[in-house]
């Protein structure tokens, strides 16, 4: 219900721009340029978790982008996930070195806590992967998502932990869905997710597709992630290999 009035909300409230605060525009052409302008990279944060997918992201998590993300997530501007969903697209594109074809992509966002999802009415991610796999078929890739992962256990909340305290907070958390190992197999999986800081959470989402079964994620499916932004420092790191 919560997620229904806020898409009706932003219908009849004035706009202002979740990046800046400029009014008249739900996106700005600044912050639009910042948060899918720039050519998507590959990003790794140090340390890199052991199991981590190569992650490509659209942006920096700072500025604009760090504002357009909080007020998607957090304060329910919903509208914010078409320009989100757009950077997350190119960011697919890049890991996956595709601009179109006929093997569709089966994008697999990272599960929010229930109980985060229940706090802010909808799953940004989720959202975000629904943007996401539209703009790709817009533009000749087909995309569709499979919400196959599930914590099968509860969590701690992440903010606060660093990066070892993180992994050993979602070691063994997630699982495959009843029935999804059969979509993993079929089909080439990119991981998805709003954000990357220490990478636990993808890693950990990569395990549990790995662990699926003998023949879950074979296309190359635990080996590729995409994320909207990343921090500034996992941009910055460029090693070989």
């Amino acid at each position: 219900m919560r997620g229904w009035w806020q898409e009706i909300a932003g219908l009849v409230l004035p706009v202002s721009c979740g990046g800046c605060g400029r009014p008249r525009s739900e996106l700005c052409e600044e912050c639009r340029a910042a948060l899918y302008g720039a050519v998507p990279r590959r990003v790794r944060p140090e340390p890199e978790p052991a199991g981590l997918p190569v992650v490509h992201a659209a942006a920096p998590y700072e500025n604009a982008v760090r504002a357009v993300l909080l007020a998607h997530k957090e304060r329910g501007a919903l509208g914010l996930s078409r320009g989100l969903g757009r950077a997350l697209a190119g960011a697919v594109r890049a890991g996956t070195g595709r601009t179109g074809g006929t093997a569709p992509l089966l994008l697999v966002p990272v599960p929010s806590a229930r109980r985060a999802v229940a706090a802010r009415g909808h799953d940004p991610t989720r959202r975000i992967a629904l943007a996401t796999a539209a703009e790709l078929r817009r533009t000749g890739m087909p995309a569709r998502v499979a919400a196959v992962l599930r914590q099968r256990r509860p969590v701690a909340d992440q903010s606060g932990l660093g990066a070892r305290e993180r992994q050993e907070n979602l070691a063994g958390a997630l699982e495959v869905v009843s029935g999804g190992e059969r979509l993993v197999a079929a089909e080439r999986v990119v991981l998805v997710d709003d954000l990357l800081t220490t990478g636990a959470s993808l890693a950990e989402a990569a395990r549990a597709i790995g662990a699926a079964g003998p023949r879950a994620g074979s296309g190359s499916g635990t080996g590729q992630a995409a994320v909207v932004a990343a921090s500034p420092s996992a941009f910055e790191i460029n090693r070989n290999g």
